[in-house]
């Protein structure tokens, strides 16, 4: 039984999210300050956590900071806020999704299952060898998920991994922004295709010696994105 984590201050929302994870077949369990939210997160292991940005004490872009230097645990933010810029930053911190309140419950239960079958994927492939990607300076281990720009190791969250990645095995192929979003996150994408534009960004500010102007990540404008070799 996958075991989830819900960090959430408004008790209403905390046991609706909880009905519909259980009913699911999912062992959840609630905190409802920022302090205890931490502490369960570092000092247990989550298949998945779903965090609120407001939170009494320690808000959720600190959790969200503190569990990513740590962890690789699937994130889900969750806020009513519906700035573009809290979005940004989120996903900025390493989150994996941001969802803005009202939601629909089966919405939060079907991205769940989704970072959930991703996340498994990843980490249950087993290869006798590990699976290297080498392009101009830059190294991409697939099985070790590390990745290293001119002998420097860089660190990156599992979706920016997973993004760089996807574009690095597949050169010269340009995706449509709902095309990332679609492979990458197992979803559609629903007018939220600034994600993939906030990813491209961080990963272009790690491997690209000018990220003003990409030697690796190309934009086509008008149409998408093409790694280039």
């Amino acid at each position: 039984m996958s075991k989830i984590l819900i960090v959430e201050d408004e008790e209403s929302i905390a046991d609706l999210e909880k009905d519909y994870l259980e009913l699911s077949g999912f062992g959840v369990t609630v905190k409802n300050t920022g302090n205890e939210g931490l502490d369960a997160a570092m000092n247990n292991e989550f298949d998945l956590i779903i965090l609120d940005l407001m939170l009494p004490g320690v808000d959720g872009f600190d959790i969200c900071r503190q569990v990513r230097n740590v962890k690789n645990t699937p994130i889900i933010m969750v806020s009513a806020k519906k700035d573009d810029i809290d979005k940004i930053r989120g996903l900025g911190l390493g989150a994996d999704d941001y969802i803005t309140k009202p939601f629909s419950p089966s919405e939060l239960v079907a991205r769940v299952k989704a970072h959930l079958a991703r996340y498994e994927r990843l980490t249950s492939s087993g290869r006798a060898e590990n699976e290297i990607i080498e392009i101009r300076g830059l190294k991409i281990d697939r099985t070790a998920r590390r990745v290293w720009v001119n002998s420097e190791e860089k660190q990156f969250t599992t979706k920016e991994f997973d993004l760089l990645t996807f574009l690095a095995s597949n050169p010269n192929h340009v995706y449509s922004k709902d095309e990332l979003f679609r492979n990458i996150w197992d979803m559609e994408s629903v007018g939220d295709i600034a994600t993939v534009t906030v990813h491209i960004k961080k990963i272009r500010e790690k491997i690209e010696v000018d990220s003003s102007n990409p030697q690796y990540i190309e934009t086509i404008w008008g149409v998408g994105y093409r790694f280039k070799i």
